[in-house]
């Protein structure tokens, strides 16, 4: 059964993902990504991406947000917003997630999972998950 959101959530995730911008840290880049991931619980989890001088080390504020959900027990997740840009200015454009960040979405929603890549509270765009990433590799692939 498909999964949707309900208009409180949706606000919730955008206006969450847009103020976890403010916790990124992007001296290099200067890109600030904030990401508010739903658990099936209720519960929203932030986080923004983390950069490092050696880039390889950087981690994107949607694993950020999911790896603090995972680390507190969290297993099931319902959607994700997304919101990144300059660093000081409203985003211009829509954010999507990387490839490594679909995977880590991959391993923890299903199929429904829904993505949202924000520009503001009332600008965004909805995906499922199998839309971003459609031949997804997961855990049923290797059993």
């Amino acid at each position: 059964m498909e999964k949707q959101l309900t208009e409180n959530e949706t606000e919730r995730l955008t206006i969450s993902a847009l103020k976890a911008r403010e916790t990124a840290y992007a001296p290099y880049s200067r890109y600030t990504v904030g990401a508010a991931l739903l658990a099936e619980s209720g519960r929203i989890y932030c986080g923004g991406n983390i950069e490092n001088a050696s880039y390889g080390a950087t981690n994107c504020a949607e694993r950020t947000a999911f790896f603090k959900a995972v680390s507190e027990g969290e297993r099931r997740f319902k959607a994700i917003a997304i919101a990144g840009g300059l660093e000081g200015q409203e985003p211009a454009e829509y954010a999507y997630p990387c490839g490594i960040c679909r995977q880590v979405m991959q391993e923890f929603g299903d199929a429904d999972f829904r993505i949202l890549v924000v520009k503001g509270k009332e600008d965004y765009r909805e995906y499922r998950l199998k839309e971003l990433l459609p031949c997804g590799f997961g855990g049923e692939s290797i059993q």
